[in-house]
């Protein structure tokens, strides 16, 4: 096995949920997770192994979150609510990827 501590991490994946209450109810009534962050429009619950992004239609679209030492590359990085730098951008298959800069985590 290679050594992992040359790899990415995921850092997230973001659904699309309606309201994000009923969300955070309904995931932490049948998981053991914890609610690091929540408002109306949008939730972060962490799992053992990775955080899960409860997001609103309209707010940020359904996506996967990495966390990189080399984002920048990717556009200019966002300065986001809860501290951490990212910009998004799309696979060749339409998906949405979030870049997030490894030293804002």
């Amino acid at each position: 096995m290679n050594d992992t501590t040359q790899l990415d991490s995921v850092h997230h994946l973001a659904i699309s949920v309606e309201n994000i209450a009923e969300a955070v109810e309904w995931y932490t009534a049948q998981f053991r997770c914890e609610i690091a962050y929540q408002d109306e429009t949008w939730a972060m619950l962490q799992f053992a192994n990775l955080q899960m992004a409860l997001v609103i239609p309209g707010q940020h679209p359904p996506h996967i979150g990495f966390a990189i030492p080399d984002a920048e590359k990717y556009g200019e990085l966002k300065l986001h609510r809860d501290g951490t730098r990212s910009v998004y951008t799309a696979d060749p298959f339409g998906n949405i990827v979030e870049m997030l800069d490894d030293q804002s985590i």
